[in-house]
């Protein structure tokens, strides 16, 4: 570096441009140029905080806060005071709407300066309808789950009455539809849930699970039927199964009907035997 650009570097006195040599730094590649404010000086600069007089209803509230906010935060500070939510906030400036993303120093606002505070009834209510739907589906999501833990219990016990009729064992009739009684109070709850979405998807995925449960137990009630009245006996590889929803159904019903006498053409089987008629929900 020359001696000539040190004593620029160094000299305290303004030059020709009003600058102070200290106003100029040598970059990297020798080039001379003006001095950028550091982040510390930046950061010195003091931002002015104005009060603000704001009128709501026939009360008059006033807050302090930074030039550089924006009309959202002041929203967000007058909620405490004035009780409504932000977002039911409409702040007015010299009779003009102000957007919650305008700087307040941008829109001219001063220490001192004066605004209009109404309450914005359109979104009041939307918030309302909203937090309502989301209630709703938060319990119908509850409802839901709660019947799937139900239908689940259920599941095991009609499995575990599949596996002794197919074994041979006759239950009691009662036991049969005491089973087809519970799972239709299931149905029934869960035809009055209202649910959107994935939220209904669920729902009509259980409806399915116990419309099916209600199908086998049909059908059991029948070859239970006639295991008393034949003593029909399982083969072995059919003991020890679980068959609810499983069993071919060809196979399944040409046996029910052989045992009830239905199976009179045993190359043309006939109609499936089922007792219980469902509605699309």
């Amino acid at each position: 570096m020359s001696k000539d650009l040190l004593r620029m570097k160094t000299n305290k006195k303004p030059n020709g441009n009003g600058l102070s040599s200290s106003a100029w730094e040598m970059r990297p590649g020798g080039m001379l140029v003006q001095k950028r404010n550091s982040d510390s000086n930046q950061s010195s600069v003091t931002v002015p905080t104005i009060r603000l007089k704001v009128k709501y209803g026939s009360s008059y509230h006033e807050v302090k806060m930074s030039s550089q906010a924006t009309f959202g935060e002041l929203k967000k500070m007058l909620a405490g005071p004035t009780g409504l939510h932000s977002e039911d906030q409409k702040i007015f400036y010299k009779e003009k709407e102000r957007d919650s993303r305008g700087f307040l120093d941008v829109a001219g606002l001063k220490d001192g300066s004066k605004l209009v505070l109404i309450e914005d009834e359109i979104s009041r209510e939307k918030r309302y309808l909203e937090s309502r739907r989301n209630a709703k589906m938060e319990n119908a999501s509850k409802e839901i789950t709660a019947i799937r833990f139900e239908i689940d219990k259920l599941a095991k016990q009609v499995a575990n009455v599949e596996m002794d009729i197919y074994g041979g064992k006759k239950v009691t009739e009662s036991l049969l539809l005491s089973l087809i009684e519970l799972l239709m109070t299931q149905l029934i709850k869960l035809d009055g849930i209202t649910a959107d979405g994935d939220l209904k998807s669920q729902r009509r995925m259980q409806v399915k699970r116990v419309q099916k449960y209600i199908e086998t137990l049909d059908m059991l009630k029948i070859r239970n039927s006639a295991l008393g009245n034949h003593n029909a006996k399982v083969p072995m590889h059919h003991k020890n199964r679980i068959f609810t929803g499983q069993m071919p159904k060809s196979v399944y019903y040409q046996q029910e009907q052989r045992k009830m006498g239905n199976f009179a053409d045993q190359r043309n089987p006939g109609p499936v035997v089922v007792t219980t008629k469902w509605e699309t929900f």
